[in-house]
């Protein structure tokens, strides 16, 4: 498969946005680099959200990752 540049993962993270954007178990949606190209990154509250989540969308592998839920940490 041929590198995905970063309009191309660009415009497929406005897709994902808008089919698992508003799921309640997706805290993250974002754009990571992967060798010579770009990934989108899903983080996750729970893992049984994994299967509503594409492993690819327009040519551009989805990345999951179950993070739980994500917080500012406190600066001492």
């Amino acid at each position: 498969m041929a590198a995905v540049d970063l309009a191309q993962a660009q415009r497929a993270q406005d897709r994902l946005l808008a089919t698992v954007g508003d799921h309640p178990d997706v805290n993250g949606i974002g754009i990571g680099r992967l060798d010579d190209g770009y990934v989108l990154k899903v983080n996750l509250l729970r893992e049984v959200a994994r299967s509503a989540v594409p492993s690819e969308i327009d040519g551009v592998t989805v990345c999951v990752q179950t993070t739980g839920s994500v917080r500012k940490r406190q600066v001492a």
